[in-house]
Parts: structure tokens; sequence; C-alpha cells
């Protein structure tokens, strides 16, 4: 294998990646190199269908099933190194370069032996954003499937790293599969490890085939190192954020929402949103994204400015249908070239199914297989209420093929910020939306963000937990410092954001029944913080924030009971009593916190009584 000609026939030009590959080429063993663009989709589609990696679903459309137990998100085996023991915080699992760097290349070596190394070149951010000196990237990879995911979720070929103005300001990802079935996955004797090497930007990732796991554009280069780079800079955050913009066609206004939810509350489906059917055709919701924002300050306007750094959608499939999100089901209809994990497939008839897709499963079990390829129809009574799909099972769009995606998502300036909201799934104390007008205030309400573990965390479903900003599996430095980063960057906005805190899951104690519908009328709240901010609505002041009022609340075509409009407009003071002790404690993990966080805490306690 000549390298050179390799690069020489992909027009590969930057010297310093052409170094790194080969060095990565020679390590790993792999057989054959093959610089990935965009334009070989299609070629790579059919290798991966005549090889089985990939099964047909309808028409342009693909499935694809990983090892049992290679599924999710493993945060005790992800790992943040670098070489000063200071960027140690609570979160971030971190360890010494020193230590991670020679265990990651002993794993790697020669563990491509016989593969393909696949040379993926991408951008996280659009050409031309002020942020595009932190988005370049090169992902070598052992696994087609994962290119082709690669391809989805971000901006990729060669041209978008030839011409850096600094050829080695790359970041360097190295996946390295491995022999998913000898390598002790949750034993003892676990050899998977997902390193990221922050301050000498590289990610080493080995043992995994999925996800963020896999797909190093994403969460490891679009928010641990982003975050890292962010700080390190003094320049932006990289946050888990969702961001939409919602435009008034009558007035012409545009107000863009940046927001973390951790997972399973909600997050994607408020990004992916439609305007509820009672506000009539008056307001438009745009889609931006619904995983990853980078912030920063415009030095031309002083504004906050926000982006998606990824370019395509990777979403959890369970529980989405034509109620809870319509616009995802149309971005992954035939043609899209969607991808499709862990899902349930149909063997005969190419279809796919998931738990919440239809109220029931179907009916005809003929051809269809579980998220492991097992038959349901030979299943024994016993396992008849197992999953079909497996709870965090994906799809994989492009940003494009989300239909009310945003005509400016490919912005290289980004959009003006003009909210920061945040929130969990609770089922008491956390009204439907109260509003912060003060900058700590709303840092420190992000950092005691409640959250339930999920399968994408392999958390037990319905435990709860602190998860500060959305970003506690995310955090690549200490905690206390991204505070201070936090109220630095947003605090030299000339125009400040307003922040606030939503909750769409409130339950009756009694009955356990929401007491909101949520889905599409979730935009009436954040039509009512918008207004707050622009100062036609004034809300009620209380301890924890601004409520609404039912009137400012636009409440028109909403079928809900006065008694449960008067609970999600109201709060649980003797709940939110008991919950500043549990912040306290949180907060007190985080050694050397800004004595603002604690002002903002004292100050909620005081106002609450405590």
């Amino acid at each position: 294998m000549d390298l050179d000609d390799v690069f020489d026939g992909a027009g590969l030009k930057n010297t310093a990646v052409r170094e790194y590959v080969r060095h990565w080429a020679a390590h790993t063993g792999a057989a054959r190199v093959e610089v990935v663009d965009a334009e070989d989709d299609a070629r790579l589609v059919q290798e991966a269908l005549d090889a089985g990696e990939l099964l047909p679903v309808g028409e342009g459309c693909y499935y694809s099933r990983s090892f049992h137990k290679d599924t999710a998100r493993s945060e005790e085996r992800t790992i943040v190194a670098t070489s000063n023991p200071e960027d140690k915080g609570t979160y971030n699992n971190w360890r010494p370069s020193s230590e991670m760097k020679p265990l990651l290349e002993g794993l790697m070596r020669g563990a491509s032996a016989g593969k393909t190394m696949y040379v993926v070149p991408y951008l996280m951010a659009p050409p031309g954003s002020p942020m595009e000196r932190y988005a370049a990237g090169v992902e070598l990879t052992d696994s087609r499937t994962v290119a082709l995911h690669m391809i989805r979720m971000a901006r990729v070929g060669v041209h978008h790293i030839n011409d850096l103005h600094d050829p080695e300001s790359f970041v360097r990802a190295v996946h390295v599969t491995g022999d998913l079935e000898t390598l002790g996955q949750g034993t003892p004797a676990d050899q998977r490890y997902f390193v990221t090497v922050a301050d000498e930007r590289t990610i080493l990732h080995f043992g995994s085939s999925y996800g963020g796991n896999a797909l190093l554009g994403k969460i490891a280069h679009g928010l641990r190192q982003a975050a890292y780079d962010g700080w390190a800079s003094g320049e932006f955050l990289a946050e888990q954020f969702m961001l939409l913009g919602i435009v008034d066609t009558e007035t012409g206004k545009r107000y863009h929402v940046a927001g973390g939810f951790p997972s399973a509350s909600g997050k994607t489906n408020l990004a992916m949103t439609l305007a509820p059917e009672g506000l009539g055709d008056r307001f438009r919701v745009e889609f931006y994204g619904d995983d990853i924002t980078w912030l920063w300050i415009d030095p031309e306007d002083g504004r906050l400015y926000g982006m998606n750094p990824e370019y395509g959608v990777f979403g959890v499939a369970k529980d989405t249908n034509e109620i809870t999100n319509p616009t995802a089901l149309e971005s992954v209809q035939p043609g899209t070239g969607a991808i499709f994990t862990n899902v349930a497939y149909n063997a005969k008839t190419h279809e796919v199914w998931w738990e919440g897709r239809t109220p029931q499963p179907p009916a005809d079990l003929d051809g269809w297989l579980d998220w492991k390829g097992l038959p349901i129809a030979e299943r024994t009574p016993e396992q008849a209420d197992d999953p079909w799909a497996h709870p965090n099972s994906r799809f994989t769009t492009t940003l494009a093929n989300v239909p009310n995606v945003a005509e400016d998502f490919e912005e290289p300036r980004g959009v003006p910020i003009d909210a920061i909201i945040f929130g969990g799934r609770t089922r008491d104390r956390e009204p439907l939306i109260r509003a912060i007008t003060d900058l700590a205030e709303g840092v420190y309400d992000g950092l005691t963000l409640g959250a339930e573990a999920t399968f994408a965390a392999d958390g037990v479903d319905g435990q709860l937990r602190y998860d500060p900003m959305s970003m506690r599996p995310f955090m690549s430095y200490p905690e206390a410092k991204y505070a201070a980063h936090w109220l630095d960057v947003i605090g030299r906005a000339k125009v400040q954001p307003i922040f606030a805190h939503v909750n769409w899951f409130q339950r009756d104690a009694e009955d356990g029944h929401f007491l909101w519908p949520g889905y599409r009328e979730n935009l009436r709240a954040l039509l009512w913080l918008a207004h707050l901010q622009e100062g036609s609505v004034t809300g009620v002041p209380t301890a924890v924030g601004i409520l609404p009022t039912e009137e400012e609340l636009h409440l028109t075509g909403v079928s809900v009971p006065p008694e449960d409009i008067e609970r999600i407009l109201s709060i649980d003071v003797d709940r939110w009593r008991q919950e500043m002790g549990f912040r306290e404690e949180h907060l007190k993990q985080f050694d050397g916190l800004p004595e603002e966080i604690w002002e903002a805490h004292r100050r909620v306690a005081r106002d609450l009584g405590c």
C-alpha cells in the first residue's frame, strides 16, 4: 500500500494530516487506507449493503445493528486526560495523559489488522465561522458504518483540512473498534477506554462501534474537546444544548432559544417542535439543532451568538411518533439516507419499528427481528414483554432532511441568542416555566439542574441525579472553573439573554396524569419568555424566578383543568426548602466555586425562608 498514492488520489494535501494518518495506519496494522469524502456516500452504502453491515429500509434508508453489549455511552469508561492534575474535576473522570496515552496505544497496536482504515476529514462548524479554527478534525476509524454516520453528522471532505491557517490545528481522533466479543464489557476485566487528551486535542477511543463512543466528531470533539478549547482560549462555551428559532409572522420578530436538557427530558422533541394549532399560523418554529450548541460573543455587536456545530441528528427512536415528534419522522422518510440502529427490523418487508412508534407493535410477527436479530415470533411466553427495540435505539439523518430546518442553519456567524433555558424531568416542585433575569442566578440554576439517569448513560430508569447544565457526562475541566467561565463569557454580552427553567413533566400525585399536555403546546411557555424579555408581560415574582399568569400564557385552544393550571403556575415552597439543602451539598463538591454562585444560592434560600 503506497500511502502517498492514496493521499494524492484523494487530494489530501495537508502534510500534518498525512503524517498523522501514516503513523496510525502503521500502529494499528490497517491493511488498507481510504480517505472519505461526502460524495463517497452512495458507494460506501452499497459496499455496506453488500457486506451485510447495513440492511435496506424501504427506499433509500438503512438499518444497522450493533453488538448487543455495545449500545450506549459508558461514562465510567470515559476519561478526560491532560498533563495538569489541576484539570481534575468532580465529573470529568480525569487521569494523567502520561498514563492513558501509553495504555490506549497498547490496546490499539495491531488491533485493525486486516481492516480498512477510513480517514474522515471533517468540520464541526459552517465554513467561514468564527469557530472554524476549533472545528477541524480527522477521524480514523476501522468501521465503514461509523464513516457513514460521520458523513451524516459532520461536514466531511479533504477541502475542510487542506487549507487550515495552521496545518497542525486539527483534532486527532482515532477510533479502533477492537474485538467486541472479548472486551469484558461491564466486568472488572473491561478493556474499553474512551479518552479525550484535551490539552493535546487528541481523542483515543477503543472498544466500541456505537454512537458517541465511535462518532468522534460528535460528543468527544463537539462537547468534551470543544468545551476544553473554549475554556483554554477564554473565547466560547460548548454545551449539550438544543437550539431553535421562533418567528412571529405578524411582526417579523425572531427569537432564538438555546437550552440544556438531560437525556429523556424532551430536548429533541422541543428542538424539532412545531407551533400548536391553537396559535394558528402566526408563529413558525425553526430547527437549528437538538444536541450541541457553541456560544460566543460577537465582537461587532457585543451580543451572544450560537450555532449547532453538527450537520445531522442522532436521535433517540423510542417514543418518537406522529404526536411526540412528527418532524423527526418526516426527517427519516424514504430517500433521506437515514440510518436506523438497534430498532426492530422486518427482514421480509424491510420495515422498522420501536416502542412508542405506534400504540401497539405489528400484529403480524412474520419476518420481525428484535434489536438483537432474534425472531420475535419464536419468543417464549417469558420473553413476551421484552422490548423489540433497544431503549437507546437511534436514527441518524442530516439537518437538511428536517422539514422545518432554519434557512440560516449554516450561517457562519451563527444566530443571536435571546434566551437560555434548562429543563429536567421532574414530577413536582418545578412549575411549567420560571424566568431568571440575573446572570449569576441563571448560572446557579443550570449548575443545580436535576435529571433522571437514562439508558443513554447506562443508568437506572427513573433515578434522579444532578446534571449541571446537562453537561455532567461531558465535562472536560473542573466545575468551579466551568461556572466562572460561564459568568465571564455571558457576562461580556452587551444584551444579556434571559434565563429560564422549564418542566413539561409535572404529574398529579394521586393518579399520575401529566398536568400539562406538552409537545407542541410547550411553545406557549417559550413565547411567554420572549414577551417577558421584551417587556410586554410582567409575570409574578417568586423566590425562584418569575412565573407567568394564566392570562399571559395564551391558553386559548389548550384543554387543561383549572386546578392543574393553578399547580403548574405556582411553586411548592416546602418542597423547594427541602431542595435547597440538597443543592448546597451538591455545590460543595466543586471546590473554588465563584462567590457569585454562592450568593445566588443564599439569596434564593433566604427568599424561600430557609
